[in-house]
């Protein structure tokens, strides 16, 4: 399955790109929302390339953030198929219920284990249960 890996720091997709390509994702990797979006409208909504099945979204980047992102998402038809993951700093509850409602499937806060992310994939069905990092 194709995942974006969305965060404007370059760890931080680096680490979650190690965890999903362990599971057999294939990963693109993009720097904020903006840059993925970009890639949608040129590979998917202009062009025949796989929609990625799976994003994991920070919520904070510059240009675009991950809620931003959601939203944009969310609007385009043909993209409301992928699972979108937020994995942030962010901790309050209200901002949590915010992404949620604005289409975020899960929510990671920062810092995560691996398997934190894992368990979250499984919850939503894209790992078998009981997969180690």
């Amino acid at each position: 399955m194709l995942t974006m890996v969305i965060d404007d720091s370059r760890a931080m997709r680096l680490i979650l790109k190690r965890i999903v390509a362990q599971l057999g994702f294939d990963v693109v990797e993009a720097g904020n929302g903006q840059e993925a979006m970009d890639y949608l409208k040129a590979n998917v909504l202009d062009g025949d390339g796989e929609i990625p099945g799976l994003a994991l979204v920070d919520w904070n980047m510059p240009e675009m953030n991950g809620l931003e992102f959601v939203t944009a998402v969310r609007a385009e038809p043909r993209l409301r198929g992928m699972t979108l993951m937020m994995v942030t700093t962010e901790s309050e509850q209200s901002q949590i219920v915010r992404a949620l409602a604005s289409g975020a499937h899960e929510y990671v806060i920062k810092p995560f284990t691996p398997d934190a992310i894992i368990d979250k994939l499984a919850l939503l069905g894209l790992v078998p249960n009981g997969v180690a990092a």
